[in-house]
């Protein structure tokens, strides 16, 4: 068998001063060929997704990494390995060189978004009880925003180094403003929220750019073409769907088989008007031109034929506009009482019950799990069982400080644990097995963030492991969409089915 002469070259290893040496012995049982319904496509056929099995009773990091390798995994003290020839959703081993990788500007977005939120300028409209946990004290605000008028204290307090920024963080704060409007569109039904839809991005429209512009439109300050991104997303599954049932919809156009509300054009009015109905875009004229989103800035509408008398008030309101746009993104510098402190604790699998109670939390919000089927029993069995031996570090750059085995890492805001990832670190990588948060930090985007922070780990810990370079990312499932966002990180590699080479 496959696994016996995996195992077996391990020990030969072993015999001759290699591989997992001192590390423990593997005993495992096959429990062979499994069949069970598949929790990715949720096909009706009971037995559609086909794997092979083993328990461990124990398991030496060497010969776990070995298995990673030949595309087995963990749950709990179960291995698996999934017939690629006849399971309905085949599943490859996806890694990551972190020397190699390259963040994109999504991810770069994520990790600004908790630094923001962490200073305390990023306007989450957090519940009050969030905040008082959070430990974060309110002062005055002497912005116009917040009912009082005191630009000149405004005025005098913004740095030269952040009037350089000004527009950077404008775009940023744009982008979260046309995120909420899509979000409130799928609160509302009008997008699915089964869909992994993608993020707003804003660009700024350049001098040299407004020049070529027709007259009128010299006040366009900045644009986005999120609508024509979500139509395409919304198209392509459409059109996954009619695959699926068989399309009847041959030699009619892509953009003919949207609903007419839901073309770019229609889409971006439809977000025009919400953002309009809101305050998030105080400061610019917001409006829609061929699913195009355009903000005009308000402070640049004086007309040039105007009194003297009529400039001077424009010039006043030119002033309280920009000001209060200033106000946007800087107001909670002036709210905030302290930054806040973000903990990220790595210790031995174990079972906690402030961790299970935001495991229950996690799965009853934001997988809609049955309550009576969150057991403190499932939970250690998934996430806190675990057949790897516990291997310390030995300080001669062999293991890195925490040693190998399985482990929880924890993200703690102001004492409060908002998310725990539950990982193995072993010879050549650190696996990522699992992560649940707190619904309530969603807008945080902590399955992006923790993601990059792990891959970070393994950066940081190769001064003390040299042979610790990859990050596993599970398995890459290319038949299922909310699988599909771990091809953004990159450049990862794929294990073959067939040769076992990455």
């Amino acid at each position: 068998m496959e696994l016996r002469s995996e195992m077996a070259a391990n020990r030969r290893s072993e015999a001759t001063g290699g591989g997992g040496g001192g590390r423990g012995e593997s005993v495992v049982e096959d429990c062979g060929r499994q069949e069970s319904s598949c929790g990715y496509c949720k096909s009706p056929n009971g037995s559609s997704s086909v794997s092979h099995g083993l328990i461990a009773e124990s398991l030496n990091v060497d010969d776990y990494q070995d298995l990673l390798d030949r595309g087995w995994r963990r749950s709990g003290s179960v291995l698996y390995k999934p017939d690629m020839s006849t399971t309905c959703c085949p599943s490859y081993t996806i890694r990551l060189k972190a020397a190699d990788f390259s963040p994109s500007k999504e991810q770069n977005r994520v990790c600004r978004r908790m630094e923001r939120f962490l200073d305390g300028t990023l306007d989450t409209k957090a519940k009050p009880e969030l905040l008082e946990d959070l430990n974060t004290s309110k002062v005055a605000c002497e912005c116009e925003c917040h009912g009082r008028s005191n630009l000149a204290t405004v005025e005098t307090s913004v740095d030269v180094e952040e009037d350089k920024n000004e527009p950077e963080q404008f775009m940023h704060y744009l982008s979260d403003a046309i995120d909420k409007a899509v979000q409130a569109c799928i609160e509302s039904e009008t997008f699915s929220a089964n869909l992994q839809l993608p993020k707003a991005s804003v660009k700024g429209v350049s001098p040299t750019k407004k020049k070529k512009l027709v007259k009128g439109l010299e006040n366009l300050s900045y644009t986005s073409n999120i609508a024509f991104q979500l139509a395409a997303t919304l198209r392509r599954a459409r059109s996954e769907k009619k695959d699926e049932k068989g399309s009847e919809f041959s030699g009619i156009s892509a953009e003919d088989q949207l609903p007419s509300e839901l073309t770019p054009r229609r889409i971006g009015e439809k977000l025009a008007r919400s953002l309009s109905q809101t305050d998030e875009t105080s400061g610019f004229l917001v409006q829609a031109c061929n699913g195009h989103l355009n903000f005009y800035s308000i402070a640049e509408h004086a007309s040039a034929d105007k009194t003297g008398e009529e400039k001077s008030l424009s010039k006043e309101s030119s002033t309280r506009n920009g000001n209060k746009r200033r106000c946007m993104v800087r107001c909670c510098n002036c709210c905030s009482g302290k930054r806040r402190k973000l903990e990220i604790l790595l210790k031995r699998s174990s079972f906690e019950r402030e961790e299970f109670e935001l495991y229950r939390r996690y799965q009853l919000k934001v997988h809609k799990d049955n309550p009576d089927d969150i057991t403190e029993e499932g939970y250690e069995s998934f996430l806190v069982d675990t057949p790897l031996v516990f291997v310390p570090s030995t300080g001669d750059g062999s293991v890195p400080p925490c040693g190998f085995g399985s482990f929880h890492q924890s993200y703690v805001i102001d004492g409060r644990l908002v998310a725990v990832g539950v990982v193995d670190i072993l010879p050549k990588c650190l696996s990522s097995k699992y992560l649940f948060w707190d619904p309530d930090f969603a807008f945080l985007s902590l399955g992006k963030y923790s993601a990059l922070k792990e891959i970070s780990w393994v950066k940081e810990n190769q001064v003390h492991c040299p042979s610790l370079q990859y990050y596993y990312l599970g398995y890459y499932i290319h038949s299922c969409s909310k699988m599909r966002y771990k091809a953004a990180y990159w450049p990862s590699e794929l294990l073959c089915p067939l040769r076992y080479s990455l």
